[in-house]
């Protein structure tokens, strides 16, 4: 059986004209030509689609049958062919995004949804990381984007563009002790427990943290979940507690004595100098710094 495109594409003018001459018209060809194709897909079939009696050809059940599959099939085809088309002109077979957890209340799908409007039959796969685990990942290339918090030494490999300022601020449960203080101090930071996101590889030491006692989390949920539950103070985006009223009703922003209480930092879309980058990743990289020149 040796079935293609245009046999299809014939057979669902013929279906949907009602006539091998009004197909052949719409479809630019004479009535002959078609009328030889429905022939050799009924041979290639061994199917009798069309009863030829009268002055239009009547579709049998059978026909009717396969014409309501071969719309989506002829979708599919063409979808085939232009993902093939795409590919050939330097789309990645899959696009790997790395969410630092710390950021996964950000609107971080918006990004998402622009690659997929651009490319649709692109597989993504997101995944969410510590800031530290979510560097070694661009490092080894097991991801080609990383949204990210800015670093204090950037790798000499990365490569950025920036997306937005991002606060974090120190809470602690409202019924916790630090949180009935007006002003916290150092010492008393150092001696409270602090409930730390950071990485899952224990030999590195974790950004901002203060106290001698810390217990490590890989994100932010579970770290708010403890602090929630006075297990410890810890360090959390502003905006996530803006976004979550019944969170932010349950916790209290500290207000330290020795240094401000507000950290701020930029978001940076991260890639590797060394990785390959495909359509995909490109397409995105240059919509942020369109974006960026725009709004300036």
């Amino acid at each position: 059986m040796n079935i293609n495109q245009e046999q299809l594409t014939i057979f669902k003018t013929v279906i949907e004209t009602g006539s091998f001459s009004a197909a052949a018209r719409q479809l630019g060809k004479v009535p002959s030509a078609v009328s030889m194709s429905i022939a050799n897909l009924e041979i290639d079939l061994n199917l009798t689609l069309f009863q030829r009696v009268g002055r239009e050809p009547i579709p049998t059940p059978q026909a009717i049958i396969l014409y309501e599959k071969t719309e989506q099939l002829l979708i599919e085809i063409n979808q085939w062919k232009q993902h093939a088309f795409a590919l050939s002109e330097g789309l990645e077979s899959s696009l790997n995004i790395v969410v630092v957890s710390e950021l996964l209340h950000i609107q971080w799908t918006d990004y998402i949804s622009l690659i997929e409007k651009q490319f649709p039959e692109l597989q993504i796969n997101v995944f969410s990381a510590p800031q530290e685990d979510a560097q070694k990942m661009l490092l080894n290339q097991s991801a080609q984007l990383a949204l990210m918090f800015e670093r204090e030494q950037l790798e000499s490999s990365e490569q950025f563009v920036e997306l937005k300022r991002e606060a974090l601020v120190p809470v602690a449960a409202i019924h916790a002790p630090l949180a009935a203080l007006e002003q916290v101090s150092y010492e008393q930071i150092l001696q409270s427990r602090q409930i730390i996101v950071a990485s899952r590889d224990r030999t590195l030491k974790p950004e901002l943290l203060f106290s001698k006692k810390y217990w490590r989390t890989d994100n932010n949920l579970s770290a708010c979940s403890m602090i929630m539950q006075g297990l410890g103070w810890g360090v959390l985006p502003l905006e996530m507690l803006n976004q979550n009223p019944h969170i932010k009703q349950q916790l209290k922003i500290l207000n330290f004595l020795d240094f401000s209480p507000k950290f701020e930092y930029y978001v940076d879309l991260v890639w590797s100098r060394e990785s390959q980058l495909g359509s995909a990743a490109r397409f995105l990289i240059n919509h942020i710094r369109n974006s960026r020149k725009n709004t300036k």
